[in-house]
């Protein structure tokens, strides 16, 4: 009964999400793309590849995902140089990073969606040695149906946050079963496994790993380069950058008023903001317009159709993807979205935070929990209340250059000593596939 339940719920979700899918396949351009995939449904190419031989399948649902998984994808290699991959994610710029790390041998796909007829017909022409989850997707019928199969199901750096805790542990009736499914859960700190087991995972599959996203990969010299060439042809090449990374509305306005204030006391600095969602470019110059800035954005400078305009009010919005991770070694002051009012959950700290750049976030980073504890323990972090306070940190760190450095420096530490997570995580997954090739 609960299984009908559920997928009774999820159609009538899916049919009210609907209409902003369509929304994201005409601002987006290329979200249509491959869209039969999301119902299991495949070109003949990609079908033949999919069921040509048993790969690892792993999901990661977007952009920051999409990187982990090729951090994980690119570790279990180093062990098991002729591993193939199926790499799945659910958006079109997930989707842009998931071909970039794909190798030869790999398949890239959107992910079915959880209905019982989307996911036979997908597993009717995949061919997985294991699937692995990362983070907190958990979608039951694939679950179930791949353990049904013998496919081993596992989950890499696993969390837990502060809102979801609640309602799964109310659901435990509900996730125990999809829980028995996993044969290892690697979680990113002790509270996640402690979570999962309130929610009704079995204990004795669940290790503390730390969390996978501390190994980032240093930025190439060449992606440096091109990042700090963009800016030079925005007309940003002297003076301080603030950049606001994977930003959410209300994020850049309040980044645009803080520069503003700064620039009143005798800064020289100039704002380049990376909405989280390219498509959101339209609406962030809107919102900058009507607050008296002017705005550039990148997209029309790479198409030529917009040429610099220095100016200390002029915003440089990149509405591209791709290119953040490269732009961060570029900046003297970085902020993290997602993390400000009315936002929730908060996007990536730690990429800025090894390139050794003083970071802020605000109030909100409960999808990075046992994260955010490690920079706390050291001070290498500047967590502020609201927009005011986002402020008043910024003209801080404009004035101290020294309190930037410092504060730069202690958090490459804290990144620099907790790495080793994905090493350890690929480890323990290949042992499993082996355990599994065994039986």
């Amino acid at each position: 009964m609960k299984w009908f339940l559920y997928n009774v719920l999820f159609f009538f979700a899916y049919m009210a999400m609907l209409p902003s899918f369509l929304l994201r396949m005409r601002k987006r351009g290329g979200y249509a793309r491959c869209f039969g995939e999301r119902f299991g449904r495949y070109d003949p190419d990609t079908a033949s590849r999919l069921s040509e031989k048993p790969r690892i399948w792993i999901h990661a649902v977007s952009v920051g995902e999409a990187n982990l998984a090729g951090s994980v994808i690119s570790e279990i290699r180093g062990i098991l140089p002729g591993a193939s991959f199926i790499i799945s994610t659910t958006s079109s710029t997930g989707r842009g990073v998931c071909e970039k790390i794909a190798g030869d041998g790999d398949v890239v796909i959107y992910f079915p969606l959880d209905f019982p007829v989307c996911v036979k017909r997908a597993l009717r022409q995949i061919k997985a040695s294991a699937f692995i989850l990362t983070e907190s997707e958990f979608w039951p019928n694939m679950i179930r149906a791949l353990r049904r199969s013998g496919v081993p199901v596992m989950l890499v750096n696993g969390r837990i946050s502060d809102r979801s805790a609640p309602r799964y542990k109310a659901g435990r009736f509900f996730f125990k079963e999809i829980f028995e499914c996993f044969s290892v859960m690697l979680t990113q700190s002790d509270i996640d496994g402690e979570r999962l087991v309130s929610a009704g995972a079995p204990a004795d599959r669940i290790m503390t790993m730390g969390s996978v996203k501390f190994d980032v990969r240093p930025v190439s010299v060449e992606a440096e380069s091109q990042a700090r060439a963009s800016l030079l042809k925005a007309g940003i090449g002297r003076g301080l950058v603030l950049l606001g990374g994977s930003t959410w509305p209300g994020e850049e306005l309040a980044l645009a008023l803080a520069c503003r204030e700064a620039n009143k006391s005798g800064a020289d600095m100039r704002l380049v903001v990376v909405p989280r969602h390219m498509e959101r470019g339209g609406d962030v110059e809107r919102e900058l317009l009507e607050h008296g800035f002017k705005c550039m954005r990148r997209s029309r400078i790479k198409a030529g159709t917009e040429s610099a305009e220095p100016s200390e009010d002029t915003v440089l919005v990149v509405d591209t993807t791709g290119e953040l991770s490269a732009l961060y070694p570029a900046a003297d002051i970085v902020f993290v979205g997602k993390s400000l009012d009315p936002n929730a959950g908060g996007q990536n700290m730690i990429e800025p935070a090894a390139c050794g750049k003083p970071v802020i976030v605000g109030p909100h980073t409960e999808n990075f929990l046992a994260v955010m504890e490690e920079f706390r323990k050291k001070q290498a972090i500047c967590e502020v209340a609201d927009a005011t306070a986002l402020s008043a940190a910024v003209q801080e760190l404009v004035s101290d250059a020294r309190r930037r450095r410092m504060l730069g420096e202690t958090a490459k530490s804290v990144v620099d000593s907790q790495r080793g997570a994905l090493a350890r995580s690929a480890r323990e997954i290949v042992r499993r596939l082996r355990q599994e090739r065994a039986r």
